[in-house]
C-alpha cells in the first residue's frame, strides 16, 4: 500500500511539474513576475497583498491576483479593494493549489496578461501541502507573523527551505508579543541559508516600499537585464 501511494504521489507531482513548466513559459512570455505566496492561516497574507497591490498600482506597476481558499470568496473581495483584477479559486476542502487550477482559471478569466507586470497567487493557508506543488511561479514567498512564534521555520522546515523570500508580518505587534526578532532571523536562515528576509506591517506600512522595490528590481533584472 505504501509503495502504491508513493507511485501515485510521484505521478501527480510529475504531471503538475510538467504543466507548471508550460504555465511558467506562458507567464514569462507576457513579461510577468509571478509570486506564489504561502503561509499558515492568519499570518496576514491577504492584508499584506491588499496593501502591496494598492501601492504597486499607484506607482505604475499593474498587478493581478488569484486567491485560493477552501471556501468563500472573502479574501478575493478584500484584495479587489486594491483596484487590481482579482479572481477567487475555491478548492472545496483541498489544502493547496495545483497548477491545473491556476491554468483553468486563467483560461476562463477575461484578463490580458500582457497588460500586467506582476501576478500574485495567494495559496491556501497551509505550511505543509503547498510545499510540493510548483505553480509556475518565479518566486515562492513564505510568511511568518510575529504572533506565530520564532520557531515556526523549525517546525515547518520543508516550506521555508523551498521558499525564495521570507516575510515577517505584523511587526507592529512585535513588542506586545515579545517577539525575538534576532531568533526568528536565525531560525529562518538555519533552514534556508542566504534567503532574503523582509519585516513588514500592513497596518502601519512598515517595510512595504522596500519589498515592492525588491520585486520591481527583480522583474527588471529578469526582463531588462
Amino acid at each position: 500500500m505504501t509503495t502504491r501511494y508513493l507511485e501515485i504521489r510521484q505521478g501527480v507531482l510529475s504531471k503538475n511539474d510538467q504543466l507548471a513548466a508550460t504555465l511558467r513559459g506562458r507567464l514569462q512570455a507576457a513579461g510577468l513576475l509571478t509570486l506564489n505566496v504561502v503561509s499558515s492561516p492568519g499570518s496576514g497574507k491577504t492584508a499584506l497583498l491588499e496593501r502591496m497591490m494598492g501601492d504597486m498600482r499607484k506607482t505604475g506597476h499593474p498587478v493581478a491576483a488569484l486567491v485560493g481558499d477552501l471556501q468563500t470568496d472573502n479574501d478575493a473581495k478584500r484584495l479587489a479593494r486594491s483596484g487590481a483584477p482579482v479572481r477567487q479559486i475555491v478548492t472545496d476542502g483541498m489544502c493547496h493549489l495545483e497548477v491545473e487550477m491556476i491554468t483553468a482559471h486563467l483560461n476562463a478569466w477575461d484578463l490580458d496578461l500582457n497588460t500586467l507586470e506582476f501576478f500574485f497567487i495567494e495559496n491556501v493557508g497551509n505550511l505543509v501541502c503547498p510545499t510540493w506543488y510548483d505553480l509556475g511561479e518565479d518566486l515562492r514567498i513564505v510568511l511568518l507573523s510575529v504572533t506565530e512564534g520564532e520557531d515556526k521555520p523549525l517546525k515547518y522546515p520543508s516550506m521555508f527551505y523551498s521558499a525564495d523570500v521570507a516575510i515577517i508580518t505584523k511587526m507592529d505587534l512585535a513588542e506586545a508579543c515579545e517577539f525575538d526578532r534576532a531568533l526568528a532571523h536565525e531560525n529562518i536562515l538555519s533552514v534556508r541559508p542566504g534567503i532574503r528576509i523582509f519585516e513588514t506591517s500592513a497596518k502601519k506600512g512598515t517595510g512595504i516600499a522596500e519589498l515592492i522595490d525588491f520585486l520591481v528590481h527583480t522583474r527588471a533584472k529578469k526582463y531588462v537585464g
